[in-house]
């Protein structure tokens, strides 16, 4: 417990300004009242102009004492000090209350704090209750914590490093702009940012950890909404060139993505089948089966039919033009066995992949050209035929005669 017996009861510094000058301390054993104001300190002056003030401490070094001369156990005994400014030359002007025995500082004001820097007052709210309001830099708080400024309000959450970890400084600022959360001590980033013009439930976060983003009733863990025809999601790399996983999905047995069309009632599920084979599957809302499978081999199976939109380089049709240049059927044999393939299809690489649009359009045009060729030796053979009989003919009237 702090102890200075140089300091005087209160009572008594006013009697010795109020009293005569005297030479020696006086020490009143009784009450002190004191009808009017009172002076203390080195610099009161006879005459002194009191106006509206009570009580005056005037002089070069200006402090209060509470010191409690408690002694039974268990009372309190710390010693407190409210002071104003610096003892010396380009001393720091401030109000402060000390704790003695601590040798702490738990309040202060410096003197050049601006009009409103701190304000308490009682602030109703909708409910009847009145609250506690606390204003920085305005002297009507509308909210328990109410921070104003002229230019843009911020608060400060820092640790300092002198409790061993590693010091941080996080400013949630606030303007007309935006609201944001920025790293003050790692180049100014801003983690979070809020612009002002944000509409309703841009984030939201329900009971269980569901986010709804446009919505205050998210239905899955994460929920997007919208009603302007926007809703999307965008995953974008814009750093170096080169292949990653962008989009992933990991679960403890099957998965699957829906994509339902609200508007014409159909829906379709892209899925990786739970149970063996574990195939892709692509199958609609309509229980007769998946429209798609693929198995991890390869096997591709589809129960409808298959069209392609590649084109038919080859051809195709146009062998039945009548400027189509089309091979003799010797010229096509001896390009068949030069090339070692049918020229129209190209050739198939016995373990390699192939395309089968391109190379069925080739085998098309080759099909159609031998349907030509066909069609070339049966009028050949119809009139070999006829030759064949006339001849006969011919030798059966001479072996006549």
């Amino acid at each position: 417990m702090f102890r200075n017996p140089g300091i005087l009861p209160l009572a008594l510094w006013a009697t010795l300004n109020l009293a005569p000058p005297a030479q020696a301390e006086q020490f009143l054993a009784d009450d002190l009242v004191v009808d009017g104001s009172a002076c203390i300190g080195a610099g009161c002056a006879s005459g002194e102009t009191f106006g509206e003030t009570d009580l005056r401490l005037k002089q070069a070094a200006i402090s209060i004492v509470l010191e409690d001369t408690s002694t039974a156990a268990g009372l309190p005994t710390t010693d407190w000090e409210i002071k104003a400014n610096d003892i010396g030359s380009n001393g720091a002007e401030f109000f402060v209350i000390r704790n003695l025995d601590a040798n702490t500082a738990p309040f202060r004001i410096w003197g050049d704090a601006p009009n409103n820097a701190l304000a308490i007052d009682s602030i109703p709210r909708n409910d009847d209750i009145v609250d506690t309001g606390i204003g920085i830099g305005t002297r009507l708080p509308q909210t328990n914590l109410h921070v104003v400024s002229s230019v843009l309000p911020i608060i400060r959450l820092e640790r300092d490093g002198s409790g061993g970890f590693t010091p941080s400084q996080w400013n949630i600022e606030a303007s007309s702009f935006e609201f944001n959360v920025r790293r003050e001590d790692l180049g100014g980033r801003r983690p979070l940012r809020i612009l002002g013009a944000a509409p309703e439930n841009s984030l939201y976060i329900g009971s269980i950890g569901d986010v709804g983003l446009g919505t205050n009733a998210p239905a899955a863990p994460l929920h997007v909404t919208r009603a302007d025809g926007s809703a999307s999601v965008l995953v974008e790399d814009t750093g170096g060139a080169g292949a990653q996983e962008m989009f992933a999905m990991r679960n403890n047995g099957g998965s699957y993505f829906t994509m339902d069309n609200t508007a014409a009632g159909t829906t379709w599920f892209f899925t990786h089948e739970n149970a063996s084979p574990n195939r892709f599957i692509i199958a609609d809302a309509v229980t007769d089966g998946p429209e798609l499978t693929l198995t991890a081999d390869g096997d591709l199976t589809i129960p409808g039919q298959l069209f392609t939109a590649g084109s038919c380089a080859a051809g195709c049709d146009r062998v039945f033009d009548a400027d189509y240049p089309l091979p003799t059927i010797a010229e096509q044999a001896a390009l068949m066995r030069e090339k070692k393939h049918l020229p129209a299809v190209g050739p198939t690489p016995e373990d390699g992949p192939f395309n089968i649009t391109a190379m069925t359009g080739g085998m098309l045009n080759e099909l159609e050209k031998a349907h030509l060729y066909i069609a070339q030796l049966e009028d050949r053979d119809r009139m070999r035929a006829a030759q064949i009989a006339a001849l006969e003919a011919r030798l059966s009237a001479l072996e006549r005669r």
